[in-house]
């Protein structure tokens, strides 16, 4: 339940078209439901503006079945992350409304845009590419533009001057990168835009699946701040948090 419609129920109390027992009927659903696997909190679409993310890994496919036909009751959007292909495919068999975005591991309705705000989603390089998918996905599902801008990193960091025109006009840049993490720094400081940094678990041996990216974001002499290592979706969930709070 959105705020619009909780605003309608009480209204339509107000006036009088609905009896006070028709009103704790329908916002009943609050605070969560209690499902057989899983307790799905139907408040969090009225504290963050989108109902509750589905993380995916490590469930079943009967856990993902009844989350999601819980879910479809009360949402006209919703999304699931982390799905690999397998399961995607069984999923959307069974719910041939929703659509696998196999780039980003992303389970959703379709996204339908173009949208007012716009951010850009940066990667170093194509290896970060899933990364970066997960977290321009989540964009245009939470009705963001994501402006993709891939395989700039400081290997050859020339290729992201042409685009310098485009990042400028993006409130927000969303920056990932693996290897040894440089990029955000380097963006954030010749842009001068809020940079979201972004580790990926991608790279050679002293990578550390992640953590010396992620160490050199934290210790970044440009001011950026950083999300977990390969979460795209919290750093454009955040993103998506910040717009919403301008």
């Amino acid at each position: 339940m959105d705020t619009e419609k909780l605003k309608e129920i009480l209204l339509e109390f107000k006036k009088n078209k609905k009896s006070l027992e028709a009103v704790l009927n329908e916002i009943k659903i609050l605070p969560f439901a209690q499902l057989k696997y899983a307790n799905i909190d139907h408040h969090r679409n009225l504290r963050m503006g989108f109902p509750e993310v589905i993380f995916g890994k490590g469930k079943t496919l009967e856990h993902l079945v009844e989350i999601i036909t819980e879910m479809k009751k009360h949402y006209k959007k919703f999304m699931l992350t982390k799905i690999e292909e397998n399961m995607a495919e069984k999923i959307c068999k069974k719910f041939p409304e929703l659509i696998y975005f196999k780039e980003a591991k992303i389970i959703s309705y379709k996204i339908k845009g173009p949208f007012k705000e716009k951010i850009a989603v940066i990667s170093a390089g194509t290896s970060d590419m899933p990364v970066a998918e997960e977290a321009a996905i989540t964009l245009e599902i939470l009705g963001i533009t994501a402006e993709r801008i891939y395989d700039v990193g400081v290997s050859g960091i020339h290729r992201i001057i042409p685009k310098l025109k485009t990042i400028q006009k993006c409130k927000l840049l969303i920056v990932v990168a693996g290897m040894e993490g440089a990029l955000p720094s380097v963006v954030a400081g010749i842009t001068g835009k809020p940079v979201i940094g972004v580790p990926t678990s991608i790279g050679y041996g002293t990578n550390f699946a992640g953590i010396t990216p992620l160490f050199t974001m934290l210790n970044s002499c440009s001011p950026i701040v950083s999300v977990n290592i390969d979460n795209g979706f919290g750093a454009a969930f955040f993103s998506m948090l910040i717009i919403k709070n301008i």
